[in-house]
This record gives structure tokens, C-alpha cells and sequence, in this order.
């Protein structure tokens, strides 16, 4: 087992102490300080940016949010990165508490701010983080402290993340594939930088405590089922599921197997590194006339397939477009075959936006400014900003991910209704054409 920690502090912006926690006694207040001295170090040295610290025996973990220092100190061996979760699950117990977390929240719910401390970690040991759950036997409301609270059976359970005797008159499963595509191309229209990052969103309104299976297009499992995987398979990198996905089940036969939490909740994440063509392209011509005119034509095609497996035509949605031009432009004249474009002299740009863009379609846009002739004369060709691009595509995903089925199982043997749904959207969707 990985050491403990032997205390937390929360720090202002000074370094002062606002609350701390003393866990296992082999530290003091004092402490505190000499981790602040080291980190007012580091802002010295601009080589030293480590969130880990360590000094004279004791090893300090650290993150910061608004105005406040999250501090662990140990003399033990710690698991960083199980301490950095850990922080940053607290920060988000006290959001959903105070709704933001601050100096002045904590000083206003110091109280409140200890209880949770109490349960969220003992004698140096991380244990209960979820937020939902805490606040079921945490009160934040004096009142409500007249009634002796009993800890929910979550916090002594395996299922932590999810409460006993949950009821719904409509028992639904709500399930998004959400892709977002990166892509990043140089002023020689090659693609430098090319991903997609998926995640698995869930929406769960189930009664009592359901057991979910999960199977998607996942080539390892349809080679050990003895399946046919020609044209259908998908690899996945850098799969990351939440706490409630059984691990092993998954590493033995690749059943995703859990007991979802109740709400919204990330069911899994993954990656796709393989190249992949834009979904929109777009070409941009820049015209000077007579050092006091400029001329644009910018063309943007798509490039996805006009019809999809999971629907039969795939239209993008929400196409954004956003062309730079030189920051002193004025008297735009501009003309689209599709859609409607304004000048926005705040993001010094042109915004083209077109509400349906079907597979396979290309359209344009012309636009004419006029510019200041002295500017014109004697500016220098300044760095030039990046195309970006914005669009969203329903039932429509770019590595071919496919829920084969999502089942629910509960001991009381109602029918839940699961609702599937597919969206590919730009991420970091940058073209350095211009």
C-alpha cells in the first residue's frame, strides 16, 4: 500500500494557513511555512515548476485554484498521483457545496469545511470523494443537524459513487459519443498535427441499483468471440473509464461491465491517433488592390460522406468559420453562397456561419475591405492569425465507434428505455492558410 499522507493545508495567496488537518501527528503548523519559502523559491528559479516539493524529510504535493494553495505534507511515500486526484476532488466537493471555492468561502464554512476533511480522508488514507454522496449525511443548513444523521449505506458499500433506494417513475438511460477532432495545418496546406478524443457521456435516470453491460465495435473482443472484424473493428488508445467500470472484467473478456452513478457522469474516454482527412477544408485567396483595398474568396468544402451507417445523410450543423483580416479593415463588402458572413472588428475577422453544410457540398464567400493607404504603405507583415473552424455532426462519428448494445439488468426486472446518440464536433480546428 502506498505511504500516507500526514496532513492537508489550505493556503491563501500569501501562504498563510486557513484551515489544516493534522491526520497522523508527525507534522506541524510550521510546515506550512517551509513550504511556501520553496515555492516562493521556484518563482524565482523559472526552471522550477514542479507541484511536487521536497525539504528536510517531508514531501509537499500542491495545486492551486483561484486564490487558494491545496497542500498535502508527507513523510511517507506517497502515490502522487493518487494525491493530486485527490485534491482535485476536493475542490470539486467544496464547488458543489459553496459553489465556488475561495478564501472568503472557507473562512464563511469552516465548519462545514472540517466535516468533510474528517470524511473525505483518515488517519492520511483518501476515502470517500463523491459529492453527492457526502451531502446526504453532511448538512450544510444548522437546522438539519437536530436529527442525528446516519452515514448512507454508499459510504460503507463497494458502490460508493452510487445511494440504495434511488426511484423513478421512467426508468431511461441517456448515452452520447461525443468526438472532437484536432486537427492543425501549416500555410503549405499539410496536416501537422491530426487526432480525435472521444468520450462516452451517460445520462442515467434508473431506480434501485441496476447492473449495466456496454458493448461496442471493439476489435479485440470481436476477434475472441470469433467474429468477423473486416470494416467494422475499431482500435482505441488511451482508454480511461470512470471508477464505477469493473477493470477486471474488462481486461479478461472486454465486457464493460458497472453500476452507473445517478446523473451525468464520463463513462469512458479514449483516443484515436491515427490521421485523419478534414472533415471541412478550407482554402483562402488574399488579394491587395492598390495598397488600400484587400479582397478575400474563401472556399470551404466538406469532406465527409454523404451518407453514414448510423444515418443516412450526414450534414454538419453550426459551421462556424472564422477568416482573419488585417486589424485596420473597414467598408466590408461581402457576398455567400451559402449562409451569412460579418465582420467582427473585435476578433479582428470574418465570421462566416452556415446552419446546414451537407457531406460532399463546397460553397464560398467573397469579401472586400477597404484600408487606410498610409497604414497600407508602411505597415509590416505582421505574424497572421489561424482559420478556425467550428461545426458540430450528428450521427455521425469519425472512428467509427458503434454501440452494439446496452443492457440493463435490476433485481426488481423493470424495462428501462436506452437512448443512444452520436456527435462529432471541432475541437482545436486550426488552418494556418493565410
Amino acid at each position: 500500500m502506498a505511504g500516507a499522507v500526514s496532513a492537508l493545508f489550505l493556503l491563501d495567496i500569501k501562504g498563510r494557513v486557513l484551515v489544516w488537518r493534522d491526520y497522523r501527528g508527525d507534522v506541524s503548523a510550521v510546515q506550512a511555512e517551509r513550504f511556501f519559502t520553496k515555492l516562493l523559491e521556484q518563482e524565482v528559479d523559472p526552471d522550477l515548476h514542479d507541484p511536487v516539493v521536497y525539504d528536510n524529510g517531508v514531501t509537499y504535493m500542491f495545486i492551486q485554484h483561484n486564490n487558494v494553495f491545496l497542500m498535502t505534507a508527507a513523510r511517507q511515500n506517497c502515490n502522487a498521483a493518487s494525491i493530486f486526484l485527490f485534491l482535485h476532488r476536493v475542490v470539486d466537493v467544496f464547488k458543489h457545496y459553496f459553489e465556488e471555492l475561495e478564501e472568503e468561502s472557507l473562512r464563511d464554512n469552516f465548519v462545514v469545511v472540517y466535516e468533510l476533511l474528517d470524511e473525505m480522508m483518515d488517519f492520511g488514507y483518501p476515502q470517500y470523494t463523491e459529492a453527492k454522496i457526502l451531502s446526504e449525511f453532511i448538512k450544510t443548513d444548522a437546522y438539519r443537524m437536530e436529527v442525528t444523521q446516519r452515514p448512507p449505506m454508499a459510504v460503507t458499500n463497494a458502490v460508493s459513487w452510487r445511494s440504495e433506494g434511488i426511484k423513478y417513475k421512467k426508468n431511461e438511460v441517456f448515452l452520447d459519443v461525443v468526438e472532437s477532432v484536432n486537427i492543425l495545418v501549416n500555410t503549405n496546406g499539410q496536416i501537422i498535427r491530426s487526432d480525435v478524443v472521444g468520450a462516452l457521456k451517460m445520462r442515467t435516470y434508473l431506480s434501485g441499483m441496476p447492473e449495466c453491460k456496454l458493448g461496442l465495435n471493439d476489435r479485440v473482443l470481436l476477434e475472441a468471440q470469433g467474429r468477423s472484424t473486416k470494416g467494422k473493428a475499431i482500435d482505441l488508445d488511451d482508454i480511461k473509464f470512470h471508477q464505477c467500470v469493473r477493470l477486471a472484467r474488462f481486461e479478461n473478456d472486454r465486457t464493460i461491465s458497472f453500476i452507473p452513478p445517478d446523473g451525468s457522469f464520463d463513462l469512458m474516454t479514449y483516443r484515436l491517433s491515427t490521421q485523419v482527412k478534414p472533415l471541412i477544408w478550407v482554402e483562402a485567396q488574399v488579394e491587395r488592390h492598390s495598397r488600400s483595398r484587400i479582397e478575400l474568396l474563401v472556399k470551404a468544402r466538406s469532406q465527409f460522406k454523404i451518407y453514414s451507417k448510423l444515418h443516412n445523410c450526414s450534414t454538419a450543423t453550426n459551421v462556424e468559420i472564422e477568416i482573419p483580416v488585417p486589424s485596420d479593415a473597414t467598408n466590408p463588402n461581402i457576398r455567400t453562397s451559402m449562409g451569412s458572413a460579418s465582420y467582427a472588428p473585435e476578433k479582428d475577422a470574418l465570421v462566416w456561419k452556415v446552419k446546414s453544410f451537407p457531406g460532399g457540398k463546397e460553397y464560398m464567400v467573397r469579401a472586400e475591405f477597404s484600408l487606410p493607404s498610409i497604414t497600407a504603405e508602411e505597415s509590416a507583415p505582421d505574424k497572421k492569425a489561424p482559420v478556425r473552424v467550428k461545426f458540430e455532426i450528428p450521427y455521425f462519428t469519425v472512428s467509427g465507434i458503434q454501440v452494439r448494445y446496452l443492457k440493463i439488468i435490476e433485481k426488481s426486472g423493470y424495462q428501462a428505455l436506452p437512448w443512444v446518440r452520436y456527435i462529432t464536433m471541432a475541437g482545436e480546428y486550426e488552418l494556418r492558410l493565410m
